[in-house]
């Protein structure tokens, strides 16, 4: 019998808090009622890292991200989450654009935890949180606009103010860049890498878009549950790999650059 999964927390951290270990996999396992969909994941998101997690459609990178995310229990291994917490930023389309909000409120839902509102210190804190997480993500002239008005690409960094209001040491986007124009796209992701290095926290994106992702992140993920794959490194190396060949035919760009 395997033995039982382990969450652990807070991920480790260095002497001096740089190169923090945020999220740690060891031989993690995630599938659907007990049963595996992916083999053992191994690997170590760290401080101003970019991972993206690619692979085809239904190779499970949704059942991987709902288990790092909380949402779904792991069936097996390791699973250390950052001290902090993570910030999540879900697809744009998944925002029922009739909601009457505006971008000031939808901000500040990120900030509350539980029954935080009725903690005077945290209330003043969180207001802290959000008037920065708006500041980082130039949203601070959208306060007051509703978001069914906003563009695509506005939407996405609000979004991103407000699983930032909640001050994560972790962001996990779902799709940051689909349905958006090049000039949208390397917007979100300069503001990724801005976000990376002022905060010192960890991306983790989950995209299809594989020449953007390559180009903008340091290190990948590969899954295909068809093939039986999971393999993790920097860009490079996964692009390099023989799973990758067999998905995706000769190695692609070269990512691994500072540029998100």
């Amino acid at each position: 019998m395997s033995p039982e999964p382990v969450l652990v927390q807070p991920a480790e951290r260095g002497a001096d808090g740089a190169d923090e270990l945020l999220l740690s996999c060891r031989g993690l396992v995630v599938g659907h009622a007990g049963r595996p969909i992916l083999p053992p994941i191994d690997l170590e998101v760290r401080t101003g890292q970019a991972w993206a997690v690619v692979g085809p459609n239904g190779s499970g990178k949704t059942t991987l991200l709902r288990t790092v995310l909380g949402l779904l229990p792991l069936i097996d291994g390791e699973l250390r989450r950052p001290r902090r917490g993570i910030g999540y930023v879900p697809q744009r389309s998944a925002m029922d654009a009739e909601v009457p909000a505006r971008v000031i409120d939808l901000v500040r839902s990120g900030a509350e935890r539980g029954w935080s509102f009725v903690n005077p210190l945290w209330m003043v804190g969180a207001r802290s949180r959000v008037q920065r997480a708006l500041a980082d993500t130039a949203t601070d002239a959208l306060c007051r606009e509703p978001w069914q008005h906003l563009s695509e690409g506005q939407k996405q960094r609000v979004l991103m103010a407000q699983a930032l209001a909640g001050d994560p040491q972790l962001l996990v986007l779902d799709e940051p860049t689909s349905a958006m124009d090049l000039h949208a796209e390397l917007s979100v992701f300069q503001l990724l890498g801005q976000l990376r290095r002022s905060r010192s926290l960890a991306v983790l994106m989950v995209g299809h878009n594989l020449a953007l992702l390559a180009r903008h992140a340091t290190h990948a993920l590969l899954v295909d549950k068809d093939q039986g794959v999971a393999v993790a490194g920097t860009v490079a190396e996964v692009i390099a790999s023989p799973a990758w060949a067999v998905r995706y035919g000769m190695p692609g760009p070269r990512g691994g650059a500072d540029a998100a």
